[in-house]
C-alpha cells in the first residue's frame, strides 16, 4: 500500500511539474499573437450614394496591411484616402476634414519621390457590378503607437466619386465623398 501511495505521489508531482513547464509555451505563443494589432471598420454611404464596405488594418512586425472591400460603386476608378478625423457624421463626409498629411508633403501618388500625403492611398477599380477591393502594405503607418506622423487611429477612410489624378493640390480632384469609415478601436 505504501508503494502505491508513494508511486501516486511521484506521478502526481511529475504531472504537476510537467504541467507547470508546459504552461510557458502557450504564454509565449500568446505574447506573439498579442503583438498583432487589428482595426476593423464599416464604410457607410455618403452624399446620397449606396457605397458601403469594410476595411481592415492589421499591424504585425512593424508593417500594416490594409484591405478594403466595397460595393455600390459606379463602375470605374475611384480615389480612396485617409482623412484627418474619424468623424463621419455629416451627410457629405466633409466632417472628416482634409487628407491626413502630418508631414506637410504635396498631394501625390503613394510612393512617389515627388511626395505624397500619408493618407494618399490612391485609386481602386470598381467592376461592372460596383465591387472593388484594394490592398496595401506599408511601414509608414501604425495602430495606436502615438507617433503623429504614423498613427492612423482617429482618422477616417474616405472613398471618392471620382479618380485621383495625383497632381491637383491638395485633393487630387477626386470628387465627392461617397463612403466613410472612422478608424477607431
Amino acid at each position: 500500500m505504501k508503494k502505491i501511495s508513494l508511486l501516486l505521489l511521484v506521478v502526481t508531482l511529475g504531472l504537476f511539474t510537467s504541467c507547470k513547464e508546459d504552461k510557458t509555451q502557450p504564454e509565449t505563443e500568446k505574447t506573439v499573437a498579442e503583438t498583432a494589432k487589428k482595426v476593423k471598420l464599416k464604410l457607410e454611404s455618403k452624399s446620397g450614394s449606396n457605397v458601403t464596405g469594410n476595411a481592415v488594418f492589421t499591424e504585425e512586425d512593424g508593417q500594416i496591411k490594409f484591405t478594403a472591400m466595397l460595393s455600390g460603386l459606379e463602375p470605374g476608378t475611384h480615389a480612396i484616402h485617409i482623412h484627418e478625423k474619424a468623424d463621419c457624421s455629416s451627410d457629405d463626409g466633409k466632417s472628416t476634414g482634409g487628407h491626413w498629411n502630418p508631414t506637410g508633403a504635396p498631394h501625390g501618388k503613394w510612393g512617389s519621390k515627388a511626395g505624397y500625403h500619408k493618407g494618399d492611398i490612391g485609386n481602386l477599380e470598381a467592376d461592372a457590378n460596383g465591387h472593388a477591393t484594394i490592398m496595401l502594405k506599408t511601414d509608414e503607418w501604425c495602430i495606436g503607437c502615438g507617433d503623429q506622423n504614423k498613427d492612423i487611429l482617429g482618422k477616417a477612410i474616405i472613398v471618392h466619386a471620382g479618380t485621383d489624378d495625383f497632381t491637383t493640390q491638395p485633393t487630387g480632384d477626386a470628387g465627392g465623398r461617397v463612403s466613410c469609415g472612422g478608424i477607431i478601436k
